[in-house]
């Protein structure tokens, strides 16, 4: 129940398509958690508006919004709006949590730490025999997080992509000596430890569809993390746990990343399971199309 002389919240989300996005039910749950009073909207912007993007930073920085999350295809193309980068969204080159200080409107970066956070709870005590070689399927906003996180954390990480390009310039961009490339069309997992798909395919309503190249088999005692949560198994995650192995989707990335925006925003900091149980409830219950690392 929520105090009535508590402060309330704007919160929102911007980004394109926002129908069938998780975010609301997560942080209204959030808001309820935490007794805080207040509301959690989308801003669906398309990507070709840079008015509606740059009108929507110019009211928050004008007391509009307490919060704000960015998704695909913005968490790039909205920091030009910004006024400042923490160190994090700086390194990475891109945005998903944004807050306003004295005016100042500001962008971080929480997907990268939510990423490590979950990985690291999934793994247990299976990290104890794991070796930290890491492949990363896709080289968009997502990826650049997850490279960033692994990274960080000591990962030899190699990026895999349809475009090449892509890949390089991400591996760049970090300036690591442990960061690789690999031509998708000579996809080779021999040698990883853990994979992780930062793309969209096996997203519903494609769900036949795995970034998994065909005829290419999955090396035994590997771990696979696929950021994509709806359906609850992907076809990635099917094909993994046919053969023996670890798989997860990214559903709990998605709440930890939420936990840390919300308290960003609040300075309060739901409880996980609260929020993770709202999420499995929509899933269960309606029919969506989120995107990859929402």
């Amino acid at each position: 129940m929520t105090n009535p002389e508590v402060r309330s919240y704007h919160l929102g989300l911007t980004g394109y398509p926002l129908g069938h996005s998780l975010s609301p039910v997560i942080q209204a749950s959030a808001l309820q958690a935490c007794g805080l009073r207040g509301g959690y909207s989308a801003f669906p912007i398309s990507p070709q508006d840079e008015k509606g993007l740059r009108d929507l930073i110019s009211g928050m920085r004008h007391g509009g919004l307490d919060g704000l999350n960015v998704t695909i295809p913005h968490k790039h193309t909205i920091i030009p709006f910004l006024d400042e980068l923490t160190p994090v969204a700086q390194a990475i080159g891109a945005v998903n949590t944004i807050y306003c200080r004295k005016g100042i409107v500001i962008g971080d970066n929480t997907d990268a730490p939510a990423f490590l956070s979950d990985l690291k709870r999934f793994l247990g005590k299976r990290h104890l025999g794991l070796g930290k070689s890491a492949l990363v399927i896709g080289a968009g906003g997502s990826a650049r997080a997850v490279v960033f996180a692994l990274n960080n954390d000591g990962w030899d990480v190699t990026i895999t992509s349809r475009r090449i390009e892509q890949a390089g310039d991400l591996a760049s961009l970090l300036g690591a000596d442990s960061v690789k490339v690999m031509d998708l069309e000579q996809f080779n997992p021999e040698g990883f430890q853990l994979v992780v798909n930062t793309t969209p395919l096996g997203m519903s309503p494609h769900i036949d569809q795995s970034p998994w190249p065909e005829n290419t088999r999955f090396l035994a005692g590997a771990v696979i993390y696929d950021l994509v949560y709806n359906p609850q198994e992907t076809k990635l995650i099917k094909d993994a746990h046919a053969h023996g192995l670890h798989a997860t989707t990214g559903l709990g990335m998605l709440v930890e990343q939420a936990i840390l925006s919300f308290e960003i925003w609040t300075g309060c900091r739901p409880p996980r399971d609260v929020l993770l149980n709202a999420a499995s409830r929509s899933l269960k219950t309606e029919f969506r199309q989120p995107t990859a690392g929402e």
